[in-house]
C-alpha cells in the first residue's frame, strides 16, 4: 500500500518483531522501500529502558531490536523509555540503557518526547528533557525523534524548538494539531513549517504518523501541495 500510494520509504512501530524477517526483507526489496526506523518492543509500558527494575529486560529487548533493525537495513532504532516517574534513578537507568544500545549498534539511536495528553506518565515528555539526556551521553549517533504533534502539545512553537535543538534532531514525524489527524493546514501549516526545517539543516525523511479521519488512502490529498512543491524544486 505504501508503494502503491507513492511513498518512497516507511517506518515501523514494533511490528517487525512479529513478522517473518525473510519474507519482510523480500517484500522491502521487491517494493524498493527503505526503512527509516523502527521501535524496540513496546509492550504494556511502551518500552522499559528508563524503568529501574526492568534494566535487564530492556537490554535484552534492545539487543533483539538492533539485530532486526540492522538485518532490515533500517536507518534508525527508537529506544522507548516507558511509563515511569521522571527522577534521578530513572534518568540513570535510561542513560545506561542508551549507552548499551550505542555500544552494541552501528545505526542511529532515537529517543522521543511524548506528550502527557497522548500517553500519561511517559518518562520523556518534552524536548528539553530529551536534549538533556543527549547532552549527558554526548554521542553523535544519539538523536531526538521530533514528533511535531507531541512537541507542539508539550513544548509549543515547532520552528523555535527545532531551531533550538537542530543539531540533536535525527527524524521528524508530522500530524495535524487537530485530533492528530491528516496534516492538512490548521493550527499547524506544514507547507510553511517543513521548508523551515529544511532551511535549518534537516535533510531526512518526514514520517507521517497520524490517525486517519477515515481510511488512510482516503485522506492522502494532504500531500498534493508537497508533490507540487517538489516538482517546482
Amino acid at each position: 500500500m505504501a508503494k502503491r500510494h507513492a511513498f518512497n520509504s516507511l517506518e515501523f512501530h514494533d511490528e517487525a518483531h512479529k513478522e517473518n524477517l525473510t519474507e519482510l526483507k523480500s517484500l522491502l526489496s521487491e517494493t524498493e522501500l527503505n526503512v527509516n526506523g523502527m521501535n524496540v518492543r513496546m509492550g504494556d509500558t511502551f518500552g522499559c529502558a528508563a524503568i529501574p527494575n526492568q534494566s535487564e529486560k530492556a537490554k535484552n529487548e534492545i539487543k533483539e531490536a538492533i539485530k532486526i533493525a540492522e538485518d532490515l537495513g533500517a536507518r534508525a532504532l527508537h529506544i522507548m523509555s516507558g511509563v515511569t516517574e521522571y527522577n534521578q534513578t530513572s534518568i540513570k537507568t535510561f542513560v545506561s540503557n542508551l549507552k548499551f544500545a550505542l555500544d552494541n549498534s552501528k545505526i542511529l539511536i532515537l529517543i522521543e518526547p511524548v506528550c502527557e495528553e497522548q500517553l500519561p506518565g511517559y518518562f520523556l515528555k518534552n524536548i528539553d528533557q530529551a536534549a538533556a539526556i543527549i547532552n549527558k551521553i554526548d554521542h553523535p549517533r544519539l538523536k531526538i525523534m521530533f514528533d511535531c504533534y507531541h512537541i507542539y502539545r508539550e513544548s509549543g512553537d515547532l520552528v523555535k524548538n527545532f531551531a533550538d535543538h537542530a543539531d540533536k534532531i535525527g527524524h521528524i514525524q508530522i500530524a495535524a494539531a487537530e485530533n492528530r489527524a491528516e496534516p492538512f493546514p490548521g493550527a499547524l501549516d506544514y507547507s510553511d513549517i517543513l521548508p523551515e526545517f529544511k532551511r535549518l539543516g534537516y535533510k531526512g525523511a518526514f514520517g507521517c504518523e497520524y490517525r486517519p479521519s477515515s481510511s488512510t488512502e482516503g485522506g492522502l490529498a494532504w500531500r498534493d501541495p508537497f508533490f507540487k512543491m517538489e516538482n517546482r524544486e
